[in-house]
C-alpha cells in the first residue's frame, strides 16, 4: 500500500466496530482496574482491620504489602490467560479474566476482620489478592492486544491510548465511590463497615462489562492466523523458549515496562500515600486532589498515545523516564511545602538528627512484634518513628549513647539492655515525652492544617506526576503490540508488561516506605524510581527498537 492510501485509509473516521471495541475493551479494564486500585485507596482502613494486632507503622506496611501480592501474581497470570488469548481467542481469555477479578473483590467485600477471626482474616486476604492478580495478569495485555489487532497502522498510539487511560480512570472511580461513601456514612462507620461498599459494588460494575464484551467479534489479525493455520502450539514455550524471543522479551522489559511502571506508580499511587504519611494531608482532601490531578492529567495519556503515531514510542517513553528521574526530588519537595507547610519550616529551622554509633542501629519495621528495640539507637529511632518525625543519621564514635538532635536542642537516649520490663517502660515513656515537647516546640504539626494547604499549587505538582506518567504509559501498548509477531502476542507481550508493572511497581509503595523507614528521611523512597527509570532509559536508548511502523498484520 502507498504512502498516500496509507494517510488516506488512517485518516478515515473509526468504524463503529472498532468503536464498540475501545469502548467494551475500556470499559472492562476500567472496572478491573477499580477492583485493583478499591483496595490501594483504602490501605490505611485496610491496615485497621486486617492487621490490628500489630503497631500502626508495621501495620501500614503489611497493608501495602499485601497490596503487592496482587501485582507479584500477575506475571503468572500473564503466563495462563496470554497462553489462552493465543490458542483460543484474545476475547475469551478477558472475558474470563474479569468474571474472576470482579468475583474476588466482592468477596474481599464480606471478609472478616482480624478481631473477628484472627491471623485467617489476612491470609484469605492475600489470597484473595492474589487471586485478582492473577486476573489483571491476563486483563491488561490481553484488552490492549484486541485494541491493537483492530487499529489502522498509522493511528495504533491513538486507538491503544485509551486502554491506557483506564488505569488512571479505574483509580479515579475507587477515588470517588470512597469519598462518597465516607461522606454518607461518616469516618467512624465507614472504617468499621462502610469500607466493605466500594469492594460489594463491583458486582454491578462486573455485570455491565460481561455484557458489553460477549458483543464483540475477534480480531482480524488472530482470524488471519487461525484461517492460515499459522498459530502457536506452544505458545509459552514458543515465546520464551528461544533466545532469541527471550532475548525481545528481556528487552521490553528492562527498556520499557519497568521505567513505565515505577514512574506511573510514583505519580498515581506513592504520591497519594507520601501526602496522607508523610505530610499528614487527611484523606478526604489528599483523595479529592489525588482525584482531580487524575481528571487532569487523563487526557494527556491519549495525547502522548497520539503524538507516538508521529514521533515514534520511544523517545515519548524514554523521555518521560529522564523527566522523572529529574525532576521527583523536586516535585516531592514541592509537595512539603505546599501540603504542610508547618512541617517543611520546621524541617528547615530545626532538622532533626539521630547521632548515634551506627554499629546499635537496627532496621526499624517489626511486622510480628518480636524485636525488641533496646539500644539507645532503637530507642531515639522507634520514639521518632512513632512520632511521624522525619530525621537525619549522624555517626558518633563506637559505643556511644545515642542523641537526639532537634536544632539546637539534644536530648540523650537511654540504653535498654538488661533493664527490667517496668523499668524500661518507665525511661521510654519519660525520654517520648521530652522527644515530643522539644517536636512541638520547634514547630513540628501533628497533623497538616487543613486552611494552609496551598490546594492549588499541590494540584499542579500532582497533575505533573500524572503527566510524567502519561509519557511513558501512553505509548507503551502500542510499543508491545509491535514488538512480538501475531502467533505468540498474547503470551510475549504479557510477561514483560505485568514483570514490569507487577514486580517492579507493584513493590514501589512498600519498599519505599520501608527505605524512609530505614533512614528515617521523608524522600529516601523516590531513589528507587529514580534508579528504575535511568536503567530503562539507558537499557532502551541502546537496544529497544522504534516499533511503529511495524507491520503487525503480518503472519509472522
Amino acid at each position: 500500500m502507498t504512502e498516500a492510501a496509507l494517510e488516506q485509509r488512517d485518516a478515515r473516521p473509526m468504524t463503529a466496530q472498532e468503536k464498540r471495541v475501545i469502548v467494551a475493551s475500556s470499559a472492562g479494564t476500567v472496572v478491573e482496574w477499580y477492583d485493583f486500585f478499591v483496595y490501594g485507596s483504602m490501605a490505611a482502613t485496610i491496615a485497621k482491620n486486617f492487621y490490628s494486632n500489630v503497631n500502626p507503622t508495621a501495620a501500614y506496611i503489611l497493608a501495602l504489602l499485601t497490596f503487592a501480592a496482587g501485582f507479584a501474581a500477575r506475571p503468572f497470570g500473564a503466563l495462563l490467560f496470554g497462553q489462552l488469548g493465543d490458542l483460543f481467542g484474545r476475547k475469551y481469555a478477558f472475558i474470563l479474566t474479569i468474571l474472576i477479578m470482579g468475583t474476588s473483590t466482592f468477596l474481599i467485600g464480606l471478609l472478616p476482620d482480624f478481631d473477628s477471626v484472627g491471623i485467617a482474616a489476612p491470609m484469605m486476604l492475600v489470597a484473595l489478592r492474589m487471586t485478582q492478580g492473577l486476573a489483571l495478569g491476563g486483563e491488561y495485555s490481553g484488552a490492549a492486544v484486541f485494541v491493537g489487532e483492530h487499529a489502522p497502522e498509522r493511528r495504533r498510539g491513538f486507538y491503544t491510548s485509551w486502554i491506557q487511560t483506564t488505569a488512571s480512570l479505574g483509580l479515579l472511580l475507587s477515588l470517588i465511590v470512597i469519598l462518597g461513601v465516607r461522606g454518607l456514612l461518616g469516618k467512624a462507620e465507614f472504617e468499621a463497615f462502610g469500607w466493605r461498599i466500594p469492594f460489594l459494588l463491583s458486582f454491578v460494575l462486573l455485570a455491565a462489562s460481561i455484557w458489553m464484551r460477549l458483543r464483540l467479534r475477534e480480531s482480524e489479525a488472530f482470524r488471519r492466523m487461525k484461517a492460515n493455520d499459522r498459530g502457536a502450539r506452544r505458545p509459552l514455550f514458543e515465546a520464551f523458549g528461544y533466545w532469541n524471543t527471550a532475548r525481545m522479551a528481556l528487552i521490553a522489559l528492562f527498556g520499557g515496562t519497568a521505567g513505565q511502571a515505577v514512574v506511573w506508580y510514583t505519580g498515581q499511587f506513592y504520591a497519594l500515600f507520601f501526602l496522607t504519611q508523610e505530610l499528614k494531608v487527611d484523606h478526604a482532601t489528599a483523595d479529592l486532589l489525588v482525584a482531580a490531578a487524575l481528571v487532569i492529567g487523563a487526557p494527556f495519556f491519549v495525547l502522548f498515545g497520539w503524538l507516538s503515531d508521529r514521533v515514534g514510542r520511544k523517545p515519548i517513553i524514554l523521555g518521560g523516564c529522564l523527566l522523572a528521574a529529574a525532576l521527583y526530588f523536586p516535585i516531592f519537595k514541592g509537595l512539603t511545602v505546599a501540603a504542610n507547610p508547618a512541617l517543611a519550616q520546621a524541617q528547615a529551622a530545626a532538622p532533626v538528627r539521630v547521632i548515634a554509633d551506627p554499629a546499635s542501629c537496627a532496621f526499624q519495621f517489626d511486622p510480628v512484634e518480636n524485636a525488641d528495640f533496646r539500644s539507645s539507637c532503637d530507642v531515639a529511632k522507634n520514639v521518632l518513628a512513632n512520632a511521624g518525625v522525619s530525621y537525619a543519621n549522624e555517626a558518633a564514635p563506637a559505643g556511644a549513647l545515642a542523641r537526639v538532635a532537634i536544632g539546637r536542642t539534644e536530648i540523650a537516649a537511654f540504653e535498654g539492655a538488661g533493664l527490667p520490663r517496668e523499668d524500661m517502660a518507665k525511661k521510654r515513656d519519660a525520654f517520648e515525652a521530652e522527644v515530643k515537647k522539644s517536636i512541638a516546640a520547634a514547630g513540628y504539626p501533628l497533623r497538616a492544617d487543613p486552611a494552609r494547604v496551598d490546594k492549588p499549587k499541590v494540584l499542579v505538582l500532582l497533575t505533573l506526576l500524572i503527566i510524567l506518567g502519561a509519557m511513558t504509559y501512553g505509548p507503551i501498548a502500542a510499543q508491545l503490540v509491535e514488538f512480538f509477531p501475531t502467533r505468540i502476542r498474547s503470551t510475549a507481550v504479557a510477561l514483560p508488561y505485568h514483570l514490569g508493572n507487577g514486580w517492579f511497581g507493584g513493590i514501589l509503595p512498600p519498599l519505599a516506605f520501608a527505605m524512609v523507614a530505614a533512614s528515617g528521611n521523608i524522600y529516601s523512597g523516590l531513589w528507587y524510581p529514580i534508579g528504575v527509570a535511568l536503567m530503562t532509559f539507558v537499557v532502551g536508548l541502546l537496544l529497544v527498537p522504534e516499533t511503529r511502523d511495524r507491520d503487525i498484520f503480518a503472519i509472522d
